[in-house]
Parts: C-alpha cells; sequence; structure tokens
C-alpha cells in the first residue's frame, strides 16, 4: 500500500530565487485513505520575516530565534518521508523551497520524491468550484479544518483531506481508470492531462502515457 506524504511551507517570501528561506515546514502521510502521520517544525534560517509575512502566517521573528536550525529540520523531515511520494497544492512553490532547502542542508536526494499538485488537479476535477485556492475548496466541500490557514500543519492537513476527497472521487467517475487504485503516478499523469481530457476519461479510456 502506498503512503503519500503532503507536504507545506511557509515562507519569508514568493521564491528561494530571490532569497525567501522556508520558515516552517509540515508534512502529513496518507495512507490507506486515511491520515496515518504528522511532522511539523518551525525552521531558523537566519533569515528575516517581513511583517505583512507575520501578519499572514502568525510566525514572528522571535518565534524563529528558539526555532531548531533549518538544516537539522530538512534532514528530519527527509527521514520522516523517505520513500514517500510527495503531494502539495501549488506545489511548483513547494517544490522550489524543498528542492532550496535540501540542497542548503546537504540532503541526500530521495529518488522517491516526485511532486503532485491538488492545484492542477482540482482544475480538471472541479471546473465548476468558484476558484482553486485551498481555502476555497476546502469549504467548497467542506473538508475537516484544524488550526490556522496559513500555518504548515492546518495547509497540509487540509490538503490531504482534499487529496483524500480526489481519490473517491477518481474512483467514483472513473472507476475504469482507476482499478488499480488512485497512485501518485496517476495523479502525476491527470495533472498534465489537458482539462478537456477529463470528460473523455469517464468512457474508460486510459490517459496518454
Amino acid at each position: 500500500m502506498q503512503t503519500i506524504a503532503v507536504i507545506d511551507f511557509e515562507t519569508t517570501g514568493s521564491s528561494p530565487s530571490q532569497g525567501a528561506r522556508a520558515t516552517e515546514i509540515a508534512a502529513v502521510l496518507v495512507e490507506g485513505g486515511r491520515i496515518v502521520g504528522r511532522f511539523q517544525s518551525l525552521m531558523n534560517s537566519g533569515a528575516w520575516v517581513p511583517p505583512f509575512i507575520e501578519q499572514l502566517t502568525g510566525i514572528s521573528n522571535a518565534m524563529l530565534a528558539d526555532a531548531p536550525p533549518s538544516r537539522a529540520v530538512m534532514h528530519e523531515v527527509m527521514r520522516f518521508t523517505r520513500g514517500c511520494p510527495l503531494v502539495a497544492h501549488n506545489a511548483a512553490f513547494d517544490r522550489g523551497f524543498w528542492q532550496a532547502e535540501a540542497v542548503r542542508a546537504d540532503c541526500e536526494p530521495d529518488a522517491a520524491h516526485a511532486f503532485a499538485c491538488t492545484l492542477l488537479l482540482a482544475r480538471r476535477l472541479y471546473p465548476e468550484a468558484p476558484n482553486h485556492k485551498l481555502g476555497t475548496l476546502a469549504a467548497w466541500h467542506r473538508l475537516p479544518s484544524a488550526g490556522r490557514a496559513h500555518r504548515a500543519l492546518a495547509d497540509a492537513e487540509v490538503t490531504a483531506h482534499l487529496l483524500l476527497r480526489m481519490q473517491a472521487d477518481l474512483r467514483e467517475r472513473h472507476a475504469a481508470l482507476c482499478e488499480g487504485g488512485v497512485d501518485h503516478a496517476l495523479l502525476c499523469t491527470l495533472q498534465r492531462l489537458p482539462r478537456r481530457q477529463m470528460n473523455r476519461l469517464s468512457a474508460g479510456s486510459a490517459p496518454p502515457g
């Protein structure tokens, strides 16, 4: 049975290429249709948190002063997710920080750590949704939520529940396609499909490889 790790970062800015650093990471393990594990930690990289980011996330410079070093946190979360493919909402953002922080920490790459994106999947599965922001989808689907939005663990848990909902909807709508289960490889294939092709899958046609 496949275990998928759903991750979320909070950061000082939008891109590591512009000098932004991670301030918090969470990973939620999903297996067999349920959440089976959680990891969360603040990360002290020495970077300064701008006031508007502190207001958005609630993470202050004072909080990070007492947090473990980013290097230690990345090694710990790498161990926690070892062998698990990854999922994130707007995965391009989280993948960028995952890779940048892992390089800074001299973490050994894990070939299993490919990303699927619930944002891309939501655009294909739920075109009728008001929009495809995580908070909107959570409210629209009435997903369980706990904690403050824009904190890593709360957002990772909501994303995990969204993933579970997507897997259930795929099994219901596209049973022929999902006979072998809704695994990470299938999610990665579906997120690359042109949106208009999703309807064709209901007839049981196979997606392109």
